[in-house]
């Protein structure tokens, strides 16, 4: 059963794939039940898989395969508060090196163009911390980054 408020994800025809890549890289995911369309539309035909119920890291999500017409964006992404950098390493690693790409400050995209940012904790206590110098040379370290590496960031921090 759909959860009453669901972010609904747009997909050429790779829903299914791209849930069972989330479920298996992020914890608190999985794949639900998987709905093949009961008649042809525009981008399929009766039988293909139409929508597919899944879970990113506790949050509900309807993939649906709706065709080429429309493209992610980053004006949407999930944004993923990581704990060390070898959780950083490793997601950014999956979603990069699974045909995705990387870009700025700790966003890259999967291979679907989904954006996703990860992003450690500490670079969030680092843009936070009361010491505003601080946080300047933190922010300033992390704009000359891709993936976000956390000693460069503590040593930035304390200057």
């Amino acid at each position: 059963m759909v959860a009453k408020n669901t972010i609904c994800l747009w997909y050429d025809r790779d829903a299914e794939e791209a849930a069972r890549f989330y479920a298996r890289t992020f914890p608190d995911s999985q794949v639900g039940a998987v709905h093949r369309a009961p008649g042809d539309f525009p981008s399929g035909q009766q039988g293909d898989v139409l929508t597919v119920e899944f879970t990113v890291m506790g949050i509900p999500c309807l993939g649906l395969n709706g065709g080429p017409t429309f493209k992610h964006s980053e004006a949407f992404s999930f944004q993923v508060a990581t704990d060390d950098q070898a959780e950083t390493d490793r997601l950014w690693d999956a979603i990069v090196g699974n045909g995705g790409q990387a870009s700025a400050c700790g966003w890259c995209k999967d291979k679907w163009g989904l954006s996703w940012q990860i992003t450690p904790r500490a670079l969030t206590a680092a843009f936070t911390d009361p010491d505003r110098a601080a946080a300047k040379r933190a922010f300033d370290a992390m704009m000359q980054m891709t993936k976000i590496d956390i000693a460069t960031i503590e040593a930035a921090r304390r200057g």
